[in-house]
Order: C-alpha cells, then structure tokens, then sequence
C-alpha cells in the first residue's frame, strides 16, 4: 500500500501544481486580490504532499521492498542503510522525483517568506513555478513513475551501481538539486517580473537570495563531485571534461554571471536587462544539464535514462521552458528601462566585463559538449571532444577573467579613473610579476597556462584581500568578508590546478613483492596482497609501505574490489594527505608472471582545489547571511518608521 500510497501522493502533487498555476494567472490576469491570496497555500500544501511522496519512496528503499521494480532494480538487502537511502535518488525515476520535491519545497518556502515584491509579482512568481513543476510531474507520472509495481516481486534485488556506493555520492546528486532548484527558482522571479513589468531593485533585492544560495550549492556539488572521482574512480585526475561533468559547470557559470548581475540591480539598478537575460540562461543550463544526464544520450555511471520517449520528453519540457521563456523576454524587453547608467571605467563596467568572459566561456563549454552529441545524431559522424580542446580554448579566457576579477573589487561605482585603479592594483600586479618570474627560473618547464594560472592566482590572493585594507574590520559588512573569502577561495583552487598540471609525477609499473618504486619524494614497496571481505564485496588489498626521503615509513592499502550485485570490479584509491600535496595510489591487476599493476601518482598541492572550493562556498553563505541580515534590518525599518 506504500507504493500505492506514494503513487497518489504524486498526482495530488501534481494537481495542485495545476491548481497554483491556474489560479495565479487567473489571478494576475484579472487583478483579483481573492484569488491571488489562494496561490500562496495551495503552494505551500504542494510542497508538503510531493515531500511525503519522496519520503514514501525513500520508505520503499530502506525496507527494501523488491515488489517494486524500482526497489528491486537499484537495491538489495545486503546494502548497508545509508546506500539504501541513496538508492532512492540513485537511479532515474527516483532522481526525478527529488529534483520535483526540492522545486514543491522551494515554491512553499517562496510563499511563506517572500514579503517583499508586490503581489501580482509574487503570484506570478508562483505560477511559473507551478507551471516547472507541473511540467515534471508529468514526466514522473507517464514516462517514468517511480512506484510501478513488479509481479512477480524477486528474491533481492539487483543492487545500486558500486560506483554510487560512497558516502559522497549520497550527498552529491542533492546537493546539486538544490542548485538547479535555487536556479529554477530565480528564473521564475524573473518571468513573474517579466509578466507584470516590475523589473527593478525590488524584485532584484528578491531573487538574490537564491540565486545566491543556488550558486553556493552548486560550488559544493561540483566540489565534491570533482573529489568523488578522483579518489572513487581510479584514474588519479580531478577534472575530465565529461559531458556529465560540464552539464554541472555551465549552469555554475551562468550562476556565477547573474549573481553579480542581480547584485548590481538590487544595489545600483543597472543591468536591468542582462540580469533578466542572464536569469532565463542560467536556467536553460541546468535544463540541458538534465537532459544530458537523465535523457539516455550519454552512457556515464550518471546516465540512468536509457528509454529514447524519456529524452523526448525531457527535450519537449526544454524546449518548451526555454522557448516560452525567450519569447517572453522577446516581448518584454522594449519595457524594460535601462536603468541607472555607468562609465566604462567603474565596478560596473568590470563587472559587465566579467559576464562577458563568463559567457564566452560557457559558449566554448556548451559547444564543446553539444557537437559531438549533434554531429552523431544528423550526420553519424563518432567525434571526441576532450581536454585538450577545452584547455586550450576555455584556459586563456579564464586567466582573462581572474586579471578582470581581481581589478574588480577595487573600481569605484559608478565612474572612476583607470589611472587611480592601477595605482590601487600596484601591489597585486608585483606580487603577479615576481611570482612569474620566479615560475619562468626554476620552473620553465611546467607550461605557458600552469605559470600564468601561478602568477595569476598569487596576484588575485593579494587582490581578494585589498577591499579590507584601511577598513574598520569590526563595522565591515559580512558580505564584503564572503566575496573577499570567495575571491581567494578562487584563487586557492586556481593555484592548486595549475600545480597538480604543472608538477604532477607519475609512475606506471608491473611491481613484484619486495621491489621498490620511486615517485616524486616517495619510495614505495609492495609488501603483499591480502583478501579483504566487506558488507557487500570482496577485495584483493595490497600493503604498501611507503617512506619519504628517508623519513618514517608508513602504510598505504588500496584495493582491487569485486560486487556481486551487480556484478563489477572497482579500484579503490589509497592516498596519503600532506602539507604540499598528496601520494595518490592504486592497485591493478596481476600479469601471467605473478607482478602486480601500481599507478602511484605524486600531486604537489592538489588538495588546494578542493580547498578553494570549500572557501569559495564558505564566502557564498557567509555573503547570504549578511545580505539576508541587512535585508530584514531594512524592512524591519521600514515597518516602524
């Protein structure tokens, strides 16, 4: 009855999304304060129902309920509980059904806590969320229900993919939900703004917050996503330029854009149309994302969609979206005023400058990802874009865009003076030169783009900082201290990039016991090969004693493990962390002489990526708490005054 139970959860769900959706434009279109004051329950109820559907299914899961067929495709009863849980959003269907739950929720919290805009907005806001999610439920309800039954119900399942049994993938695909959700959100402010011509600092001041908090939560996705394969896959890199891993990246890009484009609305009112525009992007980039990962187009160990109705589906609902969106932005723009203007040279222009390069970069990254799915899809033609291209094409643009980041921060608004802000960047443009020119002494050989990232990332950590020299660090807001730990969070990871390029060795070798192996500072040795037996798989473990430079040794332990349901053979890394890098190590095969395969990897300073990454999230909350404070300070103000 669950099942059954969650099944009808679902279409009240979704016809309350029709309900909220209706009644919002029958609302705005009529101007009916009655019926605009019934979308804000309705909203909130919404939510409510499509969580207890999630929280049904995620029922299912734990109690390993094999007469559903998708309990028994992605579960088995051996599993330990938190892959059970996993498992509920470890596949298609169950993937969708969060995505849809996190966009109930969303809309609900949007009707309890948005006071701000006027109602019509609001209730168009809400309308054109209703109408996302309706578009969702339907996918869920006729192409890709999760609650179909199976009979007769199996023994035990198959067992969710081994890859996707780590603690970071639970956490992952969320996390990165959110992100989308935060995103789909923003863009229905923006249409909601759209279709009652109230584009200004008001609706600015609204849609920031989640346009924040979506970009926070998709830096710790991608985050924890790049760490996950690295240590989880085997192949001891960070970033490959997977279709699946760009279809994360372009809408942190977009993000990235119209979180500073909204600030400069919501501040100054400029930018009025590019913030609209950048809204309707940044959304349309987490749309695509969804079709590349859930449509069946890519085989990846996140692509679990393999029915081509879904992808047409999916494309439809993109289409639709997207289309509908820019038609709209068509017919409204000649409505919305410009704004308040700016010189070229002010934090605005470098601002404008920032989305520009932001944008060519997401070109670079979106046409790098489509064209190879395109030109297999109309001309049967097999191409591979891969790192290479991306490097050479995206790296030069993105140095661009750390010099124009770190200039930005010290321009004044409004207007300035070229000249005044080079005697301000005095300091990061030496630190930049110095470190470069050491680079180019002692390390010529690491490559044109990982000495001009070095360079460019000391610069930049010097600049970051700059907005707090001669300030009064107690009266100085929280939001000036997150983008001043965002900016050196990018630094950070820029830095640690351009070393795991620059420095990285490498060794390769068929290892008999005994034998030692040099890499980087380490020796290592083969000491044996041991049988290992887990909850659910089997392992062969190599002990690996490692030394460095004569210091004290100790043991690393990497493993060759095998799953039977299903059936797959994984590498599990084994790494040693240090103060300036890490010895990445793993265990392959046996050869018919009875030597065993170890790649050992030394990575000067990798973690610094990851690092980065968490300073640049950290910045992101620490800029919403301070931007939310202010905002209910203000409004506070107003109510008394």
């Amino acid at each position: 009855m669950i099942a059954e139970a969650g099944l009808a959860a679902l279409w009240i769900a979704a016809a309350l999304a029709a309900l909220q959706f209706v009644l919002a434009a029958i609302g705005v279109a009529r101007g009916d304060p009655e019926v605009m004051r019934a979308v804000r329950p309705v909203a909130v109820v919404q939510g409510v129902v499509v969580v207890a559907a999630l929280a049904m299914l995620m029922w299912l899961f734990v109690n390993s309920d094999m007469s559903v067929l998708l309990v028994a495709e992605n579960s088995h009863s051996a599993k330990p509980l938190i892959y059970k849980i996993a498992g509920t959003w470890g596949n298609h269907e169950g993937s969708m059904l969060l995505w849809v739950t996190i966009l109930g929720l969303a809309g609900g919290a949007v009707a309890i806590l948005e006071h701000r805009l006027q109602v019509s907005t609001l209730v168009a806001t809400l309308g054109a969320q209703a109408l996302i999610a309706l578009g969702f439920y339907a996918f869920l309800l006729f192409s890709s229900n999760p609650f179909t039954r199976l009979t007769p119900a199996p023994a035990d399942g198959n067992g969710l993919n081994p890859l996707l049994q780590d603690p970071g993938l639970a956490f992952h695909p969320p996390t990165l939900y959110i992100g989308y959700v935060g995103i789909s959100v923003a863009f229905s402010f923006a249409v909601g703004a759209m279709v009652t011509r109230d584009v200004g600092p008001a609706f600015a001041r609204a849609m920031r917050p989640w346009v924040l908090g979506a970009w926070i939560f998709l830096t710790l996705g991608i985050t924890a996503g790049s760490y996950w394969a690295y240590y989880e896959l085997g192949w001891g890199g960070w970033w490959f330029w997977d279709p699946v891993e760009n279809a994360s990246l372009m809408p942190w890009l977009a993000a990235t854009a119209l979180l500073h484009s909204v600030t400069v609305l919501a501040t100054r009112d400029g930018l009025r149309a590019w913030t609209i525009m950048l809204a309707v992007v940044a959304f349309s980039m987490s749309m695509i994302g969804t079709f590349l990962v859930r449509s069946g187009i890519l085989t990846s160990v996140h692509a679990f969609a393999v029915d081509p109705e879904r992808g047409s589906f999916i494309l439809a609902l993109l289409a639709i979206y997207i289309g509908g969106a820019l038609a709209l932005f068509a017919l409204r723009v000649g409505t919305i005023r410009s704004g308040n203007t700016f010189e070229l040279v002010s934090r605005e222009g470098a601002l404008v400058a920032n989305n520009l390069l932001l944008s060519v970069i997401l070109g670079i990254v979106l046409i790098g990802t489509l064209y190879p799915i395109v030109a297999a899809g109309a001309f049967g033609l097999q191409l591979s874009i891969g790192p290479p291209f991306f490097n050479k094409a995206a790296g030069p643009v993105a140095l661009a865009l750390v010099a124009v980041m770190a200039a930005g921060p010290l321009v004044r608004w409004r207007r300035d003076d070229a000249g005044a802000v080079v005697s301000r960047m005095i300091v990061p443009i030496a630190i930049a030169a110095l470190a470069l020119v050491a680079l180019v002494v002692f390390a010529a050989n690491a490559g044109i783009l990982p000495i001009l990232g070095l360079g460019l990332a000391a610069g930049l950590a010097v600049a970051s900082v700059a907005p707090l020299w001669k300030r009064n660090l107690r009266r100085t807001p929280l939001f000036t201290y997150g983008m001043v730990l965002a900016h050196l969070g990018i630094a950070v990871s820029l830095a640690g990039m351009a070393s795991e390029t620059a420095f990285t060795q490498q060794t390769l070798v068929a290892a008999t016991i005994g034998e030692p192996q040099r890499v980087g500072p380490y020796t290592v040795t083969l000491q044996g090969i041991t049988p290992v037996l887990g909850p659910n798989w089997s392992a062969l473990q190599a002990r690996l004693k490692v030394q460095r430079d004569g210091g004290a040794p100790f043991t690393l332990s990497p493993q060759s493990r095998f799953f039977s349901n299903p059936v797959t053979v994984t590498s599990e890394s084994a790494i040693a962390t240090v103060a300036d890098g890490q010895l990445y190590t793993v265990l392959g095969q046996p050869d018919e002489a009875g030597r065993w395969q170890l790649r050992l990897w030394w990575k000067p300073f990798v973690t610094l990526i990851w690092a980065g990454g968490a300073m640049i999230a950290l910045g992101g909350a620490l800029s919403l708490l301070g931007r939310v404070s202010r905002d209910r300070k203000t409004a506070l103000r107003e109510v008394w005054a």
